[in-house]
């Protein structure tokens, strides 16, 4: 590895991400093409279904001829199997290039290294590992998608000065009892719209009636997620309303009408919920509670990321938030509130 190898990959680290949530559940991948030190073409994965990285940059070349002496940076594997598109590893080989490196591996089954074999039986140098873990950190819904065979998992909350999520509630009140200032609330939208999946309790359906979309930016609605083994949650509530995919599990029935897809686990707990969202290619989930939610997940240790805003607002009693008993892996403002988010090093 060179400082050379470290720039044109960073490089395409900074295409990938130009993918967003718009290749899920394929990871994002980055490539650029380098000769004699100059990049010749460059692409990433725009869409799911669409052209792959590789594919993008290879047609981003004018003169063909150079790719046989032209190196290829690519964040991951180059993939050896038929899926929507042909292998891009026979791409590659096809053009004969002199080298190819590799951010990482890919760990889906269908892949996992063999790519890199295929490239290195057809006489290609290949370098693994280049930024590896910065490709890794980029691609770690996918990874973990593949890895743990369940969606990646983010927990959110907001909690007042005095270590409160909400009030507490009288039977008949349903609302939102804001925390978090408006800044904060944007933030929140732009994440929705980052993740293929929002998951929350009934209980918040019941007492907050949230709509779980993107409102303040402009994104792509998740898909809605609700726990509710018994069906309690009201039937007014905006969960209802057609308007985006809506899941909901519970034990009692199965149903699916336009959007809104009731589906019933004989054995209803964490495991069976997380392989139904794994076999449905849900890649990534938004938790936002509530506070039973949140801690189930805390408690059973299932979960990837917290992303923790705290207020300067006082509720002097109420419903403590979760107790997270970790360091901070970053820190910084958002408008009037201070956010935290914590990795699981698990």
């Amino acid at each position: 590895m060179n400082n050379q190898d470290e720039i044109f990959m960073y490089k395409a680290i900074e295409l990938a991400e130009l993918g967003g949530v718009r290749v899920a559940p394929n990871p994002k991948v980055g490539a650029v093409i380098v000769h004699n030190n100059e990049i010749i073409g460059q692409g990433y994965h725009e869409y799911y279904g669409g052209p792959h990285a590789e594919v993008n940059a290879v047609n981003n070349v004018f003169d063909k001829e150079l790719l046989a002496e032209s190196t290829i940076y690519v964040t991951l594997e180059p993939c050896s199997h038929f899926g929507k598109t042909p292998p891009c590893s026979d791409l590659l080989i096809h053009h004969k290039f002199k080298k190819v490196v590799i951010g990482s591996r890919d760990p889906f089954h269908l892949v996992n290294g063999g790519g890199i074999k295929k490239l290195r039986d057809a006489g290609i140098e290949v370098v693994v590992g280049v930024l590896e873990d910065e490709c890794n950190f980029m691609n770690r819904r996918f990874l973990t998608f593949h890895t743990k065979k369940r969606p990646y998992i983010i927990l959110k909350w907001a909690e007042t000065a005095d270590g409160f999520i909400d009030y507490d509630r009288t039977d008949n009140e349903r609302k939102i009892n804001w925390i978090s200032g408006e800044e904060s609330k944007k933030t929140v939208h732009r994440w929705r719209s980052e993740e293929q999946g929002i998951l929350v309790g009934w209980k918040t359906v019941l007492n907050d009636n949230p709509q779980l979309n993107v409102r303040l930016i402009k994104g792509k609605n998740p898909v809605r997620i609700i726990l509710d083994p018994d069906l309690q949650s009201p039937a007014d509530s905006f969960i209802f309303d057609h308007s985006q995919p809506t899941i909901i599990y519970n034990k009692k029935k199965d149903h699916l009408s336009e959007n809104l897809h009731y589906i019933k686990l004989e054995s209803y707990n964490f495991t069976s919920i997380l392989s139904s969202l794994h076999t449905q290619n849900i890649i990534s989930v938004l938790i936002e509670g509530g506070l039973f939610t949140l801690n189930q997940f805390i408690e059973k240790d299932i979960w990837d990321e917290i992303r923790r805003f705290k207020s300067r607002t006082y509720f002097h009693s109420g419903v403590k938030a979760p107790s997270v008993n970790l360091s901070a892996d970053k820190s910084t403002l958002s408008g009037k509130d201070q956010l935290d988010i914590f990795y699981n090093k698990n």
